[in-house]
């Protein structure tokens, strides 16, 4: 078998999503963490909620909608700081052992691949301000189905753009959802358990966990 084309997700994995809170966090004040997960757990509910229903709206509307609700949730974080989060949130710092990791990845010849629910303006303003740009053969958005992950449609743009079966591909992710609905789908997957969380969804178990990106391009896979 030809050496497997190495696909991330975006958010969590690549890209710490409490960055934005982070750089405000003397002004957000005391409850910044809280704002922020609320914020995180939102935006993902949004995606699901809305792909089980038929419908799309596109992932930086949903971030936006979902900031507001964190901020009505969370009122001691001062609201005019809203527009300051979002712009926080385009250029979300990427994680150190993401940049290192991609570049040995293509040091040593890989294919590498972003696979995201970001749109792809979000993803464009991420990937450029991390400079990550000259270590990835693509760069992926759910916009192109209209749908979010995990459903397989999402997990088919990477076979469909890169011309290889499932078995083909390692798919990383942090979201240990999304890490499954990888695996349903055929991909190799290695779990970067960055939170030490526990393990859900034993029945579709990961091909590797780690607990974060350092190790992954030594990993035979």
């Amino acid at each position: 078998m030809a050496s497997p084309i190495y696909v991330f997700d975006a958010y969590g994995t690549l890209f710490d999503v409490h960055a934005a809170i982070g750089r405000h966090r003397e002004a957000a004040g005391p409850d910044a963490d809280r704002l922020s997960d609320i914020w995180r757990t939102k935006q993902l509910e949004y995606t699901w909620t809305l792909t089980l229903a038929g419908r799309y709206r596109d992932f930086w509307t949903l971030t936006a909608d979902a900031l507001d609700f964190a901020l009505a949730r969370v009122p001691s974080v001062d609201r005019a700081l809203r527009p300051k989060l979002l712009d926080a949130y385009l250029v979300l710092d990427a994680f150190t052992d993401a940049r290192n990791c991609l570049r040995k990845l293509k040091e040593r010849g890989r294919r590498t691949a972003i696979l995201s629910n970001g749109s792809a303006q979000m993803l464009d303003a991420a990937v450029k301000a991390a400079r990550l740009g000259a270590d990835l053969d693509a760069v992926l958005s759910i916009e192109a189905v209209r749908q979010y992950k995990p459903r397989p449609e999402t997990y088919r743009l990477v076979t469909d753009t890169f011309g290889v079966g499932p078995a083909e591909v390692v798919f990383v992710s942090s979201n240990r959802w999304d890490v499954m609905g990888a695996g349903v789908f055929g991909f190799r997957t290695v779990w970067v358990n960055r939170t030490r969380a526990p393990d859900e969804y034993g029945k579709q178990a990961p091909t590797a966990v780690l607990p974060d990106l350092s190790r992954l391009p030594a990993l035979d896979l």
